[in-house]
């Protein structure tokens, strides 16, 4: 048997799947009270009734889209059962950031295959046209879930739709919006005439406390591991760190199943709590490097300049110095750089990332008024996320070791 064939190896994962983003839980644990609020907004649709707009607002990972889901799945189920017809559709505006490719997934989601429209070559007015036909050849109660919704980049979608039926675009169809958001100034930013044309019900979703979070971990722990995987303190470590991280549940599973991948990886016999520290370190390494590629390439650039005095301990650096290194690896990759103020800027916005630390230094009259700025993360780790900008410019002095 060569070491690279695939064999079945269940420890420590009795269902790893469990664990995953997409899962679905039978019960909820630790959101009773948004639950039960969600859960009476949407009764209505039972009784054949159209629902209010919903919107819902709370920091990732407080369980918004599970709720949505889990209640959704449940009132699909009874509508077959008290013969109510209800039509759902989740869309991941994320994805789908303009009204005008959101009209035209729901178009494509309750129209046959041959009727389904490309998302090009129409004008808005058309695509909305069709989306009318189709929800009222239709008919029933749909609602319709915009998962981050703070993505789209116009708000036409929503005055749309929550008008459809004032504006005589339906007759036979009923439509709820669901709005989900991490923002929670969001609905501040729409204008007047959406605000009011959504009369909307909002719902607060507070973060996850370290017990609570020990309930979701618990819940998925019996589905997911073989009895008696997990050592006794790894689900309160795990819990604890997702408490850190803003009480967001979604982190805490990664958590968990970070941990398990890493015992198994190293056949080890339990999954301890060694195996979960490490795998937080590996998870942050993965998170830093996806915020670093995330970046656009100035912003990459400012970086990588900020890099090159790293490797050489010059650190800190003020504000004048590192614009001057970035204008030269703008120069070098054949870029305009931008302007000394755009910069500053910049350097907010990577200290907000957690990629740099800044510090304000006055010396008064000698010295004057600047900001100093330090690398925040594993020197290694940043090169390596910025090696495409770096293959681009060129390959500084300073860091020609850590390539």
């Amino acid at each position: 048997m060569s070491d690279f064939d695939f064999t079945p190896n269940e420890f420590p994962f009795k269902n790893r799947n469990v664990l995953m983003e997409d899962y679905t839980p039978n019960t909820l644990v630790g959101r009773d009270d948004e639950l039960t609020e969600y859960h009476s907004v949407l009764q209505p649709a039972i009784n054949g009734e159209q629902p209010n707009n919903i919107f819902l607002y709370g920091k990732t990972g407080v369980g918004k889209t599970a709720a949505t889901r889990f209640l959704l799945d449940r009132l699909e189920q009874n509508s077959v059962e008290y013969n109510v017809d209800i039509k759902t559709a989740v869309v991941n505006c994320d994805g789908f950031d303009t009204s005008y490719r959101v009209a035209v997934h729901l178009v494509n989601k309750f129209c046959p295959p041959e009727e389904q429209i490309s998302d090009t070559g129409y004008s808005r007015s058309q695509v909305y046209d069709a989306l009318w036909n189709v929800l009222d050849s239709c008919g029933g109660i749909f609602i319709l879930v915009l998962d981050e919704v703070d993505h789209l980049q116009d708000e036409s979608i929503l005055y749309q739709l929550s008008r459809a039926r004032e504006n005589r675009n339906i007759e036979s169809a009923r439509i709820s919006v669901i709005g989900i958001s991490n923002d929670l100034t969001f609905r501040d930013h729409l204008s007047p005439k959406t605000r009011s044309s959504l009369c909307e019900r909002s719902i607060s979703f507070s973060t996850y406390d370290a017990n609570e979070l020990q309930e979701v971990l618990r819940q998925r722990e019996t589905a997911a591991f073989t009895d008696g995987a997990l050592e006794d303190d790894v689900i309160p470590l795990c819990a604890a760190y997702g408490a850190q991280e803003s009480g967001d549940a979604r982190k805490a599973l990664d958590l968990l199943l970070q941990a398990g991948d890493l015992a198994r990886k190293e056949d080890a016999e339990i999954v301890t709590e060694d195996h979960v520290r490490r795998g937080r370190d590996e998870l942050e390494e993965e998170e830093v490097a996806v915020g670093i590629v995330s970046l656009n390439q100035h912003e990459q650039l400012v970086l990588y300049a900020l890099t090159t005095f790293e490797a050489n301990e010059e650190t800190p650096i003020r504000t004048r110095s590192l614009y001057e290194r970035y204008t030269t690896l703008a120069e070098m990759a054949a870029m305009s750089p931008n302007s000394s103020r755009w910069m500053r800027a910049q350097c907010d916005t990577l200290e907000m990332l957690g990629l740099t630390e800044s510090n304000h230094r006055n010396e008064g009259l000698a010295g004057g008024s600047y900001r100093e700025h330090v690398l925040a993360q594993d020197l290694d780790l940043v090169v390596q996320a910025l090696d495409g900008t770096i293959m681009q410019t060129g390959i500084h002095d300073s860091i020609e070791k850590h390539i």
